[in-house]
């Protein structure tokens, strides 16, 4: 559905109203396409003290913009606080950031580069933790469709390792992620390393088998056009009463149709048959809503929506492990919520669902990475504009759209794109994330 309050702010009268009301002010956002791949303008590349990692400058060089040590209206602009280890410290953030931050164009991204608290130094971990206030409260203020967010690099790791994700960060791809923290693990061992170059940037999962759960519509539709735009092979998995949409769908990608329910007790097994070369994308987004409070809902309502979003996930995630089907340097990928953040009244059941999947994210990507060679992340989508939320009363539906930094909704692609860089091969030092892809929704942390 068309958001007709911010196609009213893009017109003359209606910035003039909305500003005379008070009214949120949206910025329409730049998203990625074949013609505008990248941000248009410089990389503004500052320093908070001494750096404490290597080879940061190399790898904002292959990010996308130029980068520069002076600009006048930047696209972008990175701080790397990764020395920044006192409270005095955080006096050179202030300093670096305070007299370009208004000079920031419309649309630009703001990345902050810290580096893990550490347990044996509390003054580090104090000045360390005070950037992830910074950078959250930053995005609520910086407007203009602008982003910030926090990047912690591991101690002892080289900035190389941020490569994937300041590319994603500092592209048209992140356009509605804002206020986030993202921690980089190590690369485990043979898992795909960062040192390994992709062959093709333009198609980086070129040779690589993804399969999507819930692919006949919706996010699930968006997820597997981005992965197929991306190189990947795509099996597009629905349930058999989604047929005709879901064939619909893969015939447009040049997909594989699965008709199947994920919850059935042979879904790891019908999976793996479906890909005999194995998996190199697991995307789990099949999931569905019986929405209503405790106190009215019957234990069916509550037992299917644990059913769908949780427990088929951990059972076929499983199998699909123990067995090799989802080969080593892998990637799992579920769709968690932020109602599993924040809670949702009516949502007890949904709210759990989700709130496993981030539990399952935490736990089992670390051993997944050490196991098998496999990374686990998740995506937590806000309000994203589906023929669902269409759906929504209008009034909660502009509360949904509103109540965000960026005051509007984002659409599927947004999450099929944070996906997607999850997916590729050098993402290796991304695990254990849990991506909020919601506009820095007021909801929740």
């Amino acid at each position: 559905m068309a958001d007709r309050y911010l196609h009213l702010t893009g017109t003359a009268p209606g910035r003039f109203l909305t500003r005379r009301l008070g009214l949120p002010q949206p910025a329409p956002l730049r998203r990625w396409t074949l013609e505008t791949p990248h941000l248009d303008g410089q990389l503004l590349h500052l320093t908070a003290g001494a750096s404490a990692v290597t080879g940061v400058a190399e790898a904002l060089r292959t990010s996308g913009p130029t980068v520069t040590e002076r600009a006048d209206r930047p696209a972008a602009i990175v701080l790397d606080a990764t020395g920044v280890a006192t409270a005095a410290g955080l006096g050179d953030v202030h300093t670096a950031l305070h007299p370009v931050v208004r000079s920031l164009a419309p649309g630009g991204r703001i990345v902050v580069l810290g580096t893990v608290p550490s347990p044996d130094d509390h003054h580090q971990a104090a000045a360390q933790q005070a950037l992830e206030g910074f950078v959250r409260s930053l995005g609520k203020e910086i407007g203009r469709g602008s982003t910030a967010q926090l990047v912690r690099i591991p101690g002892g790791a080289t900035a190389h390792a941020a490569g994937s994700t300041l590319r994603f960060l500092l592209s048209p791809r992140s356009a509605y992620v804002s206020g986030q923290v993202i921690e980089l693990t190590s690369a485990a061992p043979d898992s795909g390393s960062d040192s390994d170059p992709t062959a093709d940037p333009a198609a980086p999962l070129t040779g690589r088998t993804a399969l999507v759960t819930g692919a006949a519509r919706g996010i699930g539709a968006a997820v597997a056009s981005v992965l197929a735009r991306d190189g990947a092979r795509v099996i597009a998995l629905d349930v058999p009463g989604a047929r005709e949409e879901l064939e619909r769908t893969a015939d447009r990608l040049g997909a594989t149709a699965l008709p199947l329910d994920i919850t059935a007790p042979d879904a790891a097994d019908r999976i793996a048959a479906a890909a005999p070369d194995g998996l190199g994308v697991l995307v789990h987004n099949a999931g569905i809503t019986r929405d209503r409070r405790l106190a009215n809902m019957p234990a069916d309502r509550w037992a299917s929506v644990i059913e769908v979003n949780l427990d088929s996930v951990l059972r076929t995630t499983d199998e699909l492990l123990k067995t090799g089907t989802i080969t080593r340097g892998g990637r799992i990928v579920a769709t968690a919520s932020i109602a599993g953040i924040a809670g949702n009244t009516g949502q007890t059941n949904y709210a759990a669902s989700k709130a496993g999947i981030i539990g399952l994210v935490r736990s089992l990507g670390p051993r997944a990475a050490s196991d098998h060679g496999v990374t686990v992340n998740a995506v937590a989508p806000g309000f994203i504009e589906t023929k669902m939320t269409a759906a929504v009363p209008l009034f909660i539906r502009e509360a949904g759209r509103r109540m965000n930094s960026l005051s509007q909704g984002g659409l599927p692609v947004d999450v099929a794109e944070a996906v997607a860089w999850f997916a590729q091969p050098d993402s290796t030092a991304v695990n254990g994330q849990v991506l909020r892809v919601c506009g820095q929704s007021l909801l929740g942390a």
